[in-house]
């Protein structure tokens, strides 16, 4: 069985809010959503989400700031900043904020939902990695715990 992914959708318009996780479910995607960083938060550190879709300006805080706030976890959780407020700046804002992506209003369907596709296959990837490299350590100490195979052999 294949793992629904969960996404997060944080904006304070409610129409945009609502399209984004219309369109998200009709990819499969279990989406959540929140209207300011205060819910954001709260329901990032009460759930797991493996994305979340953070708009530049919340009536409680900076996107860029909440980007931080989000609960950290294993794999990362991936971000995409999406502003009504294009600039060069605000790129450069978001991306040394830990955005993975940042997308303007209105955006572009097919290339967000590509976008948030990649992110994904990514965060798979960098699971599998974490996974093995768990293994091999428990290996590796399991190994180091245990009495070499002469000295059993010596008894």
């Amino acid at each position: 069985m294949v793992e629904k992914k969960r996404i997060l959708v944080i904006d304070d318009d409610e129409l945009i809010r609502e399209s984004l996780m219309m369109l998200l479910e009709e990819e499969g995607y279990i989406v959540d959503s929140a209207e300011d960083g205060k819910s954001a938060v709260a329901k990032s550190n009460a759930n797991f989400y493996n994305l979340a879709i953070v708009d530049w300006r919340l009536p409680d805080i900076a996107g860029t700031k909440l980007l931080g706030c989000l609960k950290e976890t294993v794999p990362k959780m991936a971000k995409i900043m999406l502003t009504g407020y294009p600039s060069m700046q605000n790129a450069v804002e978001a991306v040394n904020s830990q955005a993975d992506a940042f997308f303007c209003k209105p955006t572009d369907a097919p290339i967000l939902l590509e976008k948030i596709s990649k992110l994904l296959a990514q965060q798979d990837q960098e699971r599998q990695y974490s996974e093995g490299t768990v293994v091999t350590y428990i290996e590796t100490r399991v190994k180091e715990m245990m009495p070499p195979q002469s000295i059993k052999a010596q008894k």
